[in-house]
């Protein structure tokens, strides 16, 4: 049986954590952004985590 390739798309939006979740960034910050508050955007920058019920979807695209 030949490798599981893995995702493009979903290799270049997700990352596996050392604990084995899975960081994702977050949306809302490519466009429209004079219309964000400094607090809104500021809150965008960081990284959030994949829900747990999203997980196994995500690791089974990234062949994890």
């Amino acid at each position: 049986m030949p490798k599981m390739k893995t995702h493009s798309s979903a290799k270049k939006r997700f990352k596996i954590t050392g604990s084995g979740k899975v960081k994702r960034f977050q949306a809302y910050t490519s466009h429209m952004m004079r219309n964000k508050s400094k607090k809104a955007k500021l809150r965008l920058r960081d990284a959030a985590l994949v829900s747990e019920a999203d997980t196994p979807r995500i690791k089974r695209l990234l062949c994890k």
